[in-house]
């Protein structure tokens, strides 16, 4: 998934209010950037970050900046709009590029499902149970090659764990995709400390049959697309 628009580099000011960052552009201008990403952002808000914005003109649109990238000062790259990891996995799903789900044609995006939610991803195929799969992107590193999540306590993802037991014990493929929108990441796994709830229906979500998986991401300047499974600790 390429970025419509080229982004151009820039330097954190602040965040504030979830989704607004204040940033100063190469030329000097002090503008306000949008921020697409209602998490903590641990490690990634830090006043004097290298950051990439993607520029818009669409009139429809206060803010003419959006935040997309972190770059940290070893050359690697943090995704922090939350929209990405499901419009690259979209991509990939359609061309049949992740090996767990390459015998699935049919790709529809937020079905209707569970207890007034939507599913990420419904998967379809004649002769094949029904996949539903539901996308987390991980930011988190708080430690050297592993990526966390999640990174504030999210009773919205607890429910999505519980909602995909339902569809395992009724027969259909119930997924969790983690998606790490880091290039320094070798390993994942929970943040049981940060939030301990979902870790506990985390569990309970794997004993009822929900599968798993964590795949890290290519990303630059250019765009981000899926790259490899990645092991969980």
């Amino acid at each position: 998934m390429r970025f419509q628009t080229p982004l151009v580099s820039a330097t954190l000011i602040r965040r504030y209010k979830r989704f607004l960052a204040d940033i100063r552009l190469e030329d000097g201008r002090e503008v306000t950037a949008h921020c697409a990403n209602p998490g903590s952002m641990m490690g990634l808000a830090e006043p004097g970050m290298r950051i990439w914005v993607e520029p818009n003109d669409d009139p429809k649109k206060k803010l003419k900046f959006g935040w997309r990238l972190v770059e940290h000062e070893n050359g690697h790259f943090t995704g922090v709009d939350t929209s990405l990891p499901n419009r690259a996995l979209r991509a990939a799903f359609e061309a049949r590029e992740v090996a767990e789900f390459a015998s699935y044609s049919g790709v529809r995006a937020e079905v209707k499902y569970g207890q007034n939610s939507r599913i990420d991803f419904l998967l379809q195929e004649l002769g094949l149970p029904d996949a539903y799969v539901e996308v987390k992107s991980v930011t988190l590193s708080r430690a050297p090659g592993v990526a966390e999540f999640p990174d504030s306590v999210t009773a919205r993802g607890a429910k999505h764990l519980m909602e995909l037991s339902e569809m395992a014990k009724v027969g259909h493929r119930a997924v969790m995709f983690y998606l790490i929108q880091r290039t320094d990441a070798q390993v994942f796994r929970l943040a049981e400390d940060i939030d301990p709830t979902y870790a506990a229906g985390f569990s309970e979500a794997v004993t009822a049959g929900v599968e798993v998986l964590a795949y890290d991401t290519k990303i630059t300047p250019e765009g981000v697309v899926l790259g490899q499974r990645v092991e969980m600790s």
